[in-house]
């Protein structure tokens, strides 16, 4: 059977909720998650199943991360920045693309629809001034949440791009903390 988007091989239903494998693996085999064998004796887990039983036993963990994967879009000129994020990202279940600059930005907006974009301000090119402003004023994209994060921290930086229509602002270098409670934040609409 093919791996498709209802049905999970204990592999990818772990990358899914973040877990190991082998934590995965021990709940199928204890019955705690429903789970069938294909005929070429490979488990398989509907994702209904998996899902049911992250919202029931794995209630204390935020359930939106795991139920709907999210999509963020980094912006950055600097190769180090975007593998960075990229994995910080990654590895708490959000699906990533990256853009190195700001008509890079505006073709993979289009293409990977993200729900949140981080964002360098200074790039060369496009700035992220510029691309703020042009996502904000298309009634297409106006939804996307965007996250300024910069080096060159002044009051006219941050002054101009939260007037573009950025929704947050950081300062790098962030800690992971920070930066995943800013982006929990802005999806959840708390900001």
């Amino acid at each position: 059977m093919p791996e498709n988007d209802n049905f999970f091989s204990i592999p990818k239903a772990a990358e899914y909720c973040s877990i190991s494998r082998v934590t995965l693996w021990r709940w199928v085999r204890s019955g705690k998650l429903k789970a069938f064998l294909t005929p070429g004796g490979q488990y398989r887990i509907r994702k209904e199943d998996l899902e049911l039983f992250i919202s029931g036993k794995m209630g204390h963990l935020p359930q939106a991360e795991f139920l709907k994967e999210k999509k963020i879009l980094i912006v950055d000129d600097d190769s180090g920045v975007q593998r960075l994020l990229v994995r910080m990202l990654s590895t708490n279940g959000f699906r990533t693309e990256v853009a190195s600059d700001g008509f890079e930005a505006g073709v993979k907006t289009v293409q990977f629809k993200p729900d949140l974009m981080v964002l360098d301000l200074y790039m060369p090119g496009m700035d992220g001034f510029e691309v703020c402003k042009q996502i904000k004023e298309n009634s297409n994209t106006s939804h996307i949440k965007i996250l300024a994060l910069t080096g060159y921290d002044t009051k006219e930086n941050k002054d101009r791009i939260l007037e573009a229509g950025a929704d947050g602002y950081l300062l790098k270098p962030v800690e992971r903390k920070t930066l995943l409670q800013n982006i929990d934040d802005l999806l959840k609409g708390e900001v």
